[in-house]
């Protein structure tokens, strides 16, 4: 349920920001990005598939949740 609210907020940020070619959003679509890979790497870490895919989207999340703050910062 989380991964489709998230998913839901995803498209519409990045939707409205293709539309009006306005990037003020941005921050707020990479963070939004961040949590669904990090909620979808946990998800596949908790269904017993202990492999590569899991442990890369928590890592990818923590970089994006960095390079989200990092551009919020800077604004």
């Amino acid at each position: 349920m989380v991964r489709i609210i998230l998913a839901i907020v995803i498209i519409v940020l990045a939707g409205y920001s293709l539309i009006t070619q306005t990037f003020e959003l941005m921050p707020y679509y990479m963070f939004s990005l961040g949590a669904f890979m990090l909620v979808t790497g946990f998800v596949e870490i908790q269904k017993d598939r202990k492999g590569f895919w899991g442990y890369m989207n928590i890592v990818i999340s923590l970089f994006v949740f960095f390079a989200s703050i990092q551009d919020f910062l800077m604004n």
